[in-house]
């Protein structure tokens, strides 16, 4: 029933909505002053003597009023005790006026206390009105049958209060109680909800029926949350959060905020902080070229690259909608900022040796981020010969077009799996590292020993360096969006062995290292970030499951919500990822990266290779092409597909 009346009102234009308000306001003023005359002189009918112009007063000193301290610009639905307050000023200044003119006037039939009493049931009839209308259009109800989910919000500041104010506008949940880590507010109440202690919430759950848990502790340090993660991951509810202060920062939070537990929250461990120096320090000022800008390590560099002030920023991708959306995003960042950055979108290959010389001739980039590559294990698998041309010869390729026209450093984007590869992917991106030390420990390098042209030397004065890392978590083929999507339609959450465990780190990480590691180069090192322990995907798995409020089904739980299914291990697949193929790391200059010089293939000896594996390549012909990478890459070969499989026998 109420909805046929709401309904037609919440569809109503804006003017429209503010014109039958100020009319409310205008008839309440008019209200008022009968009722001051009735109350004072036990007056109802017609005004009389000089009475008519207080009925003219009113609403002629009301209406400015309101319009000044913004009162018709409030969304009822979302009105609160700020609201409220700018109500009671503008009728306080209202009152003071009115009766000051009362004074001065002298009307006869107008008692001097008719300007105190007319205000104050103004201000009450105002505030009421905007009451009813708030609860009134809002369907507000404590205990609404509609609602979707029962709530706690962790945390009793104001992020939780202000997320608790905006729950009353919508039916989705109930909003039970807040827990507090406080214990000065644990027993007291807000608005007259509950404020329980940690330990009170696994009761609360069962008796009150909980579904959902809100984080709203934006600010807090990410080791405390963890522990407040891992303590509700064993409880029958689905737990979120709220944004970050930056994103709360502009006012009012809606349900549609709340979001599903950060990327860091699923990794267990915080963040490696980046050194601003080093970030810095090739980037300020200089022209800086990234390949595969539209990647999830790609873009990500561009945004981080773009707040260190360069003087120009290129962005290479053969990926038209990518480009796009990229520089899109970036031309925002850039306006939001204030920064006097040109952004260059630039399409083409890294394949394409000729686009490639032809940008870098023209922009002279002073530092090159090579993160364009093919990663997927299995697609690069079944796809030798493209992965080849892209991850080996796309990394040559953007290597010699910087040498040819002096960049001063490359950094090569790597992946662990390039450490004693089972798959074709790892070992072309060991390739690609190979093909770099090869031509860092070169002062002068013939690439005639590869294509035959005889005026191939180029004379080396770039620093090149490659940065390797495990697997980036909410990348695109990341397991982390793969869990999430499965979660959504309900399962089975897909694992490919029970023992699988894998490095993770965020995307601004990962990126971090690359920026951060050319920085610190000197030529030919790899660097790698010490990420922690490995881990287990059967138990990120779990974890995600318990966090979204389901259980999971097993043989000790038949009856659970979830399924994780083990598939079995791709063609190429590891059961665990390494990050060095040597010993004893060396340290440098930020604690959390090491540096390893592993060995290599001197470029005249390296070069013929290269032009071999090229004839492969250009054939498809997938035998020869495992028979070089089994030649070259250590711990590679033909038969480390099979070595994989047998790993299921561990």
């Amino acid at each position: 029933m109420t909805n046929q009346f709401t309904q037609p009102l919440l569809k109503l234009t804006r003017p429209v909505k503010r014109f039958v308000v100020v009319t409310l306001d205008l008839v309440l003023s008019l209200i008022a002053v009968w009722a001051s005359f009735y109350l004072r002189l036990d007056q109802s009918g017609l005004p009389q003597f000089q009475q008519k112009y207080v009925y003219l007063l009113a609403p002629v000193l009301a209406f400015p009023l309101f319009v000044y301290f913004g009162l018709y610009r409030a969304i009822f639905r979302y009105t609160g005790m700020a609201a409220l307050a700018s109500t009671a000023k503008a009728v306080g200044i209202y009152g003071v006026t009115f009766f000051g003119l009362l004074l001065l006037l002298k009307l006869d039939g107008v008692p001097r206390s008719v300007g105190l009493i007319q205000p104050m049931l103004f201000f009450l009839l105002v505030g009421a009105s905007r009451a009813v209308a708030k609860f009134w259009l809002a369907g507000w109800s404590g205990k609404s049958r509609h609602a979707e989910g029962r709530l706690l919000i962790y945390g009793a500041g104001e992020a939780g209060v202000q997320t608790a104010s905006a729950l009353g506008a919508v039916r989705q949940f109930v909003l039970l109680g807040f827990v507090d880590d406080d214990k000065t507010k644990v027993g007291g109440h807000i608005n007259g909800v509950d404020i329980l202690s940690p330990e009170d919430v696994p009761d609360a759950i069962e008796r009150l029926d909980i579904t959902d848990i809100l984080l709203a502790m934006p600010s807090l340090d990410r080791s405390r949350r963890n522990a407040i993660i891992a303590r509700l991951r064993e409880l029958p509810v689905h737990v979120r959060t709220l944004p970050g202060m930056v994103d709360l920062a502009s006012g009012r939070v809606t349900v549609h905020d709340f979001q599903e537990l950060d990327i860091e929250d699923l990794l267990g461990r915080a963040p490696v902080p980046p050194d601003a120096e080093l970030l810095a320090r090739n980037l300020a000022g200089k022209t800086v070229l990234v390949t595969g800008a539209g990647g999830s390590i790609g873009s990500e560099l561009c945004r981080q690259i773009l707040l260190e002030n360069p003087a120009r920023l290129l962005l290479v991708e053969h990926n038209e909608f990518g480009l796009y959306t990229v520089h899109r995003e970036l031309e925002g960042l850039r306006a939001e900022h204030a920064l006097a950055v040109e952004v260059v979108p630039l399409l083409g290959s890294v394949g394409n040796l000729g686009r490639l010389r032809e940008i870098c001739e023209l922009y002279r980039p002073a530092t090159v981020f090579h993160a364009a590559a093919y990663k997927h294990v299995p697609l690069v698998e079944s796809n030798p010969s493209e992965g080849v041309l892209n991850n080996v010869y796309g990394t040559l390729n953007a290597a010699r077009a910087a040498m040819e026209t002096g960049a001063e450093s490359f950094v090569l984007v790597s992946t662990d799996k390039a450490v004693r590869p089972t798959n074709v992917m790892g070992a072309t991106k060991r390739m690609a590292e190979l093909v770099l030390q090869a031509i860092a420990a070169s002062q002068a390098v013939d690439f005639g020993l590869m294509d035959g042209q005889a005026n191939g030397v180029v004379h080396n004065h770039t620093v090149f360096a490659m940065v390797r890392f495990g697997n980036v978590l909410g990348s695109s083929g990341s397991v982390v969006p793969l869990f999430r999507r499965q979660l959504l339609e309900g399962g089975p959450l897909t694992v490919t062995h029970e023992k699988v465990t894998r490095y993770f780190m965020t995307i601004p990480e990962a990126a971090q290292l690359v920026l951060q590691a050319g920085a610190m180069a000197h030529g030919g090192e790899v660097f790698v970030l010490d990420m922690g322990q490995p881990v287990k995907i059967m138990d990120l798995a779990r974890r995600m499951v318990q966090l979204s409020g389901m259980t999971v089904c097993d043989d000790q739980h038949p009856d659970g919500d979830i399924e994780i299914r083990v598939t079995g291990l791709r063609p190429g697949e590891k059961l665990y990822e390494e990050l060095l193929i040597g010993d004893n790391p060396e340290g440098t200059a930020h604690e959390r990266i090491m540096k390893a010089r592993e060995d290599y293939v001197p470029w005249p000896e390296f070069a013929p290779v290269l032009a071999s594996m090229r004839v492969a390549a250009d054939q498809s012909d997938e035998k020869q092409i495992k028979e070089i990478l089994g030649r070259q890459v250590h711990g590679y070969g033909p038969q480390a597909e099979g070595k994989a499989a047998n790993a299921l026998l561990v």
